[in-house]
């Protein structure tokens, strides 16, 4: 297991490095220049230069990408070229929404999906059981956005239950304001997220409850409950436990988007509002951070799946 985790994780940081130089280079070759962020239309040709000394856009690429790269090993994602604050702080501080966001949403997802896939499994020949699995199907077809305006009109415009957007502008000084601003940017992302993560466990049910191990437990007087809790469980959430690391990705790139629907001041907003000004170090900051949080779930992902597995233990360490 040792070996294993220090391989996967000399992966890692192979793939955060490769993310790197990927990320750079997609933002270097897009139209413009950096500088323009800093320059009116009618700018002067000493103005033009004197912007791009600011920003180091007029070194030789190889020297930009070695300042930039000096300064991620440092924790120093840069300054912004309009504000001229640090990218770091001002990432943090849109984390205390997208993170809450983005692990409520998923905790509220995971429960509705475990409960619907076990449900439309185990009930797979009954009426409800295939009216939950098509519901699962037509959940992921509908784009998150457009949940959240559904529930905007409805629990915002007509019921006003919740607030259709904004956060409190003492963040989490007051945290039952908080939550009530999050509540319907969480219930978006969870519908989205449920029905994507339901038809995992309803297939993984499914090859529990068709295994002959379950049928040999059930055949020695076990119930159905009690064999499912010793053996079921344990196997039937291994195939489950991958597929959840990718969702909790995705899950955070949902609250990014669904952020700029209920104007929250997370990531989303952040993002948006620095392509739009060309600003290069928050967009390389929001995105860096963004691929760092997906390669460490995803790096959690697969340890977790290990310890629970001890086939796959075996296998690593060859001894089958």
């Amino acid at each position: 297991m040792t070996i294993y985790l220090l391989r996967r994780f000399a992966f890692l940081v192979v793939s955060l490095l490769l993310a790197m130089v990927v990320l750079f280079l997609l933002l270097r070759v897009l139209p413009g220049d950096p500088s323009n962020a800093l320059l009116s239309v009618n700018a002067t040709p000493e103005q033009i230069a004197a912007a791009k000394a600011q920003v180091g856009s007029d070194q030789p690429l190889l020297q930009q990408f070695a300042t930039w790269f000096g300064g991620m090993l440092s924790f120093d994602l840069g300054r912004s070229f309009i504000t001229s604050l640090p990218v770091g702080p001002e990432i943090a501080s849109r984390l205390a929404v997208t993170i809450p966001l983005t692990l409520l949403a998923f905790m509220v997802a995971l429960v509705l999906a475990l409960v619907i896939g076990f449900v439309a499994a185990w009930k797979s020949d009954t009426w409800y059981g295939i009216a939950l699995s098509a519901i699962s199907q037509l959940g992921i077809a509908v784009p998150v956005f457009w949940v959240g305006i559904l529930l905007v009109s409805a629990f915002s415009i007509n019921l006003r239950i919740f607030p259709s957007g904004g956060f409190p502008r003492d963040d989490w000084a007051d945290p039952a304001a908080a939550l009530n601003s999050l509540a319907l940017p969480v219930i978006t992302v969870a519908v989205v997220m449920s029905a994507s993560i339901a038809r995992y466990v309803r297939s993984a049910t499914l090859d529990v409850i068709g295994s002959d191990y379950l049928r040999n437990a059930r055949a020695l007087g076990s119930g159905f409950g009690q064999a499912m809790r010793h053996h079921g469980i344990r196997n039937g959430s291994v195939p489950v436990i991958s597929i959840l690391g990718i969702e909790l990705a995705t899950t955070f790139l949902g609250a990014v988007v669904v952020e700029s629907v209920f104007t929250l001041p997370g990531l989303g907003s952040m993002l948006l509002k620095a392509i739009a000004q060309h600003d290069y170090p928050n967009i390389q900051g929001i995105l860096f951070v963004s691929t760092l949080a997906v390669l460490i779930i995803g790096f959690a992902a697969d340890v977790v799946q290990r310890i629970i597995d001890p086939r796959l233990r075996q296998s690593i360490s060859g001894n089958r």
